[in-house]
């Protein structure tokens, strides 16, 4: 019992670490500069951040949202970001157990949420991120008991050909782009970690949840239409949904029918 408690503290704290420089990643990535150098500063007055300054979470509360030298705001993005990874690294722990399949998804699980937290601010889903996590995703088949290799190569072409089908149909129909490649890329990096199962759930859980805040968005006036929404957010919740929940989800269906 008491090993249990201590993995999943464990497991929080290591979340709390990977959430901090997943933040760096999502500042960074987008702008083409390096993730590890040099090190942070205030993007208002350049201020460097002290280590006392870094302890995810804590140090946001501390300073409360300001930067210690020039009290500009901190974006709220780095607490949810650093607390979020810890809680999914700690459900990792506690859905698969002290195994190797608990790695594995805490991994697909941060690459979900940096991808999720870019494509939010900047409309963008690097192939930094996505092509080495199907590469990852790939990789890690022949030690995990959830899939395997060719399901995971299955998972990784369906995801890549039904955007890419939706993205050729849009365009022939609309002469526009309904959605962008990275999402293509993305869906197929969770076909590599999930299989075909896990394309299906995370494309209808996105699906769903994409159309609702769409409809809200209308519904409020706050746009319309043709307004643009993030897919890449809708995808990351559903690729999380068939991480922890999707051979069930599947296997029920298919119960069904």
């Amino acid at each position: 019992m008491l090993a249990d408690l201590l993995l999943v503290v464990y497991a929080g704290l290591v979340g709390l670490v990977v959430g901090s420089y997943l933040n760096v990643v999502v500042h960074r990535l987008p702008r083409g500069t390096s993730t590890v150098l040099p090190r942070s500063r205030c993007p208002y007055c350049g201020g460097p951040v002290l280590a006392r300054d870094n302890v995810p979470v804590v140090s946001y509360l501390i300073l409360r949202g300001r930067c210690r030298w020039c009290t500009a705001p901190i974006s709220w993005r780095y607490p949810v970001v650093e607390a979020a990874t810890a809680a999914l690294f700690v459900a990792c722990v506690l859905r698969f157990g002290p195994r190797l399949e608990a790695a594995v998804a805490a991994l697909l699980a941060a690459l979900l949420v940096a991808l999720a937290a870019i494509d939010l601010e900047h409309f963008l889903l690097p192939d930094r991120l996505t092509l080495p996590g199907i590469a990852a995703g790939l990789a890690v088949q022949p030690w995990i008991d959830w899939g395997g290799l060719r399901a995971a190569a299955l998972g990784a072409a369906l995801g890549a050909a039904i955007l890419l089908l939706l993205y050729g149909a849009w365009w022939l129909v609309r002469r526009e782009e309904g959605l962008g490649l990275g999402d293509v890329k993305m869906l197929a990096m969770v076909g590599a970690f999930l299989g075909w199962q896990g394309v299906l759930v995370t494309l209808f859980v996105g699906s769903l949840a994409g159309a609702a805040v769409g409809l809200a968005v209308v519904a409020s006036r706050r746009g319309g239409m043709q307004t643009r929404l993030p897919f890449g957010v809708f995808l990351a919740a559903g690729g999380l949904v068939a991480l922890f929940w999707g051979r069930q989800l599947a296997d029920a269906y298919l119960e069904l029918l």
